[in-house]
């Protein structure tokens, strides 16, 4: 069976055929592909054709796909057992692996996903602070929980109202969403609600409505706001977290939050999520604290095993200035490729996240991106899915660069860019 006969089974059995919405290629032309095997940065789908992978499972597979170590590491841990319900070796090894990167935390809580860890760490802020009120910013996705389904309202600084059905109301009253690379509006929020504010919580590279790179000043202004009013900061690395840098964004910024998410990275490709922070605040987490949270399958010790693997290679001298040069060289043939057949873009990189948006320059907003230039992604990736290559089904998602990406990997996609931009001529 092929992709089309998959698609058909799909659609009568999952809403919309898919288990997350952007699988379904709402966004782009065509329907999804079905992929049966992977390794390395390439993976083959159920008609047999191979893909240059550059969407990495949404940015888990930093490794590639298959690495020999993650594997080895998740049967070891399997054979031993799929879940216990019950503590066991491997939660502590990868909490101190995790904590030996990220010194500015005393201890962390492992959960299945990243919207659980957001949704745990913001009621933790909650419950530490005795205050209700959360901001965060347009452009900014920290997952599906309730509480942070929510669009702005009118003018600059507004309570929030929730952007999908079935959120109560009531539910987003206490998030305020603030608009990104606007100092003002947040000191003015700050000024008049600070002392009822809980938490700041901000992506410190906004990567889930493009790569919206901010400005230090509007990065520091979070840090100095949250500690004048005495709420706190958390920093939503889910997706940053291991991925832009050894220790992940913070130190990159110079600005340590009192509190950090993660996922994706940490589990070597099987499902987690992490909180963090130090002592005091995590002793209000339960058992210790009145703060609850709970799940049967945290701390699972396959996924555990798997993120410790992840970590150790990540860990190893280079492995950052390898993925840095692979970013730059990227980055520098996608600009070759537009310029050289009159294509307006823009390449937008941290690292190894990185994103092309078709303006002629890096917006820092979700406002600043012009949504009507879209179609063009849509046109170039069914173009590149014609040439073997693969990217994200979605114009505002980033890419993300593996440490199985070779030279010649990089060379041929950036040659099937050129190609598709060439036949539109």
């Amino acid at each position: 069976m092929g992709n089309a006969s998959w698609w058909e089974r799909a659609v009568k059995v999952l809403p919309g055929g898919v288990n997350s919405p952007v699988r379904a290629f709402k966004s782009v032309p065509g329907d999804p592909l079905f992929f049966k095997r992977a390794g390395g940065c390439r993976f083959i789908d159920e008609d047999g054709k191979e893909f240059i992978d550059w969407c990495l499972s949404w940015g888990p597979m930093i490794l590639g796909h298959a690495d020999p170590d993650v594997e080895t590491a998740a049967i070891e841990a399997l054979r031993e057992g799929a879940s216990f319900g019950a503590p066991s070796r491997r939660e502590v090894m990868l909490a101190e692996a995790f904590l030996g990167r990220l010194p500015h935390f005393d201890q962390v809580r492992f959960v299945s996903s990243g919207t659980e860890a957001v949704m745990s760490a913001i009621r933790l802020a909650r419950g530490f602070t005795g205050r209700d009120i959360v901001v965060k910013f347009v452009g900014c996705y920290h997952g599906h929980s309730d509480s942070l389904l929510v669009e702005a309202g009118s003018g600059l600084a507004t309570f929030g109202t929730p952007s999908s059905g079935g959120v109560p109301r009531g539910f987003t009253d206490s998030t305020a969403v603030l608009p990104l690379d606007d100092v003002p509006a947040l000191e003015a929020f700050m000024n008049e609600h600070g002392e009822k504010v809980a938490a700041i919580i901000v992506e410190p590279f906004p990567a889930n409505a493009g790569l919206l790179i901010q400005r230090p000043e509007f990065m520091q202004a979070c840090r100095d706001l949250t500690t004048k009013h005495g709420a706190l900061l958390i920093f939503d690395e889910v997706i940053t977290g291991f991925r832009v840098g050894h220790a992940g964004a913070a130190p990159l910024l110079g600005i340590m939050p009192d509190m950090g998410t993660y996922g994706k990275i940490i589990g070597g490709g099987f499902p987690v999520g992490a909180y963090a922070t130090r002592q005091d605040i995590m002793d209000c987490v339960s058992p210790n604290g009145p703060v609850y949270q709970a799940g049967t399958l945290s701390g699972n010790p396959v996924a555990m095993a798997a993120g410790l693997a992840t970590l150790h290679k990540t860990g190893q001298p280079g492995f950052y200035e390898d993925l840095e040069r692979k970013g730059a060289k990227l980055q520098a043939g996608l600009e070759k490729a537009a310029a050289d057949n009159g294509i307006t873009a823009t390449v937008v990189r941290q690292g190894s996240l990185i994103w092309t948006v078709f303006q002629d320059e890096a917006p820092r907003s979700f406002a600043a991106i012009d949504g009507t230039k879209m179609e063009i992604y849509g046109r170039l990736h069914r173009g590149l899915i014609e040439r073997g290559v693969y990217l994200a089904p979605s114009g505002w998602e980033v890419g993300f660069v593996c440490a199985a990406n070779t030279d010649d990997d990089i060379d041929l996609t950036v040659a099937a860019v050129a190609d598709t931009f060439n036949s539109w001529s």
